[in-house]
C-alpha cells in the first residue's frame, strides 16, 4: 500500500519579491506548514545556494519543503510542484481542464489560482470564489485556494471545500499573520490545522 503523508494546510510560495523578507516568512509557518520554492529568475547556482540554506531550515521546523519545476536543486526536498517527482507531487491549476490533467497526471494537491486579485499578476482577472472551488470540485485530492489570500479570506472559503490556502504576501507583510493562519486552541496558542493524507487517488471524473 502507498504510504500517506501529510498535505499541509498553509503554504508559503517564495519569489525573487521577498528578498530578504522570506526568512521572517519561513519563521512566520507554524511546523507542518509547506514550502513552494519558486525564485524562477535566479541564475542556477545562486538558486541551488538559497534553497539548500532553505532545506536547512525546512528539516529543522518540520516545514513541508517541494522546489518548484523540474530543475533539480540540492538539499532537503519532500516533493516537487509543477514537475515530475517520486515523492509529493502538487501542481497549479487555473481551469477546469488544468485541474482534470493535474489529477490524471498523479498530482496529490492541486493549486488553484488566481481566486482573488494578486501583485504576483497585477491586472490578471481573479476566478472568485465560486469558479475557484468549481474548479477542485470532486478531484479526490486536497484543494489549496491561491491568489490574495490570507487566514481571514480561507475562514470563508473552507466551506467550499478547499484543504487549504497558500500566499506570498500574507506571510511576509505583517508580523502576526503567522500567528492568525493558525487555529487558537482551547488555551489561546497557535496551533497548526489538522493535516490529511495524501494518499487518496483521484476520483472519478468521467462525467465531470
Amino acid at each position: 500500500m502507498r504510504a500517506r503523508h501529510p498535505v499541509p494546510t498553509l503554504w508559503l510560495m517564495t519569489d525573487e519579491r521577498l528578498g530578504d523578507g522570506m526568512w521572517d516568512a519561513v519563521g512566520r509557518l507554524p511546523r507542518g506548514a509547506g514550502i513552494v520554492f519558486r525564485h524562477y529568475a535566479t541564475p542556477l547556482p545562486e538558486r541551488r545556494a538559497l534553497f539548500s540554506s532553505l532545506s536547512r531550515i525546512a528539516r529543522r521546523r518540520g516545514l513541508v519543503l517541494l522546489r518548484a519545476g523540474d530543475e533539480r536543486l540540492a538539499g532537503h526536498e519532500r516533493g516537487v510542484h509543477n514537475g515530475r517527482a517520486a515523492n509529493l507531487s502538487t501542481r497549479s491549476a487555473h481551469t477546469r481542464r488544468e485541474a482534470l490533467a493535474a489529477c490524471h497526471m498523479g498530482a496529490a494537491a492541486i493549486f488553484v489560482s488566481p481566486v482573488f486579485a494578486t501583485r504576483s499578476h497585477p491586472g490578471a482577472p481573479a476566478l472568485g470564489p465560486l469558479r475557484a472551488a468549481a474548479i477542485g470540485r470532486g478531484l479526490g485530492v486536497p484543494v489549496i485556494a491561491l491568489g490574495g489570500m490570507n487566514a481571514r479570506r480561507f475562514a470563508r472559503l473552507r466551506a467550499l471545500g478547499f484543504h487549504g490556502w497558500a500566499a506570498i504576501d500574507a506571510w511576509s507583510l505583517s508580523p502576526h499573520t503567522g500567528a492568525s493562519a493558525c487555529n487558537i486552541g482551547s488555551r489561546g496558542t497557535a496551533e497548526a490545522p489538522r493535516e490529511e493524507g495524501y494518499g487518496a487517488t483521484c476520483a472519478s471524473v468521467a462525467n465531470n
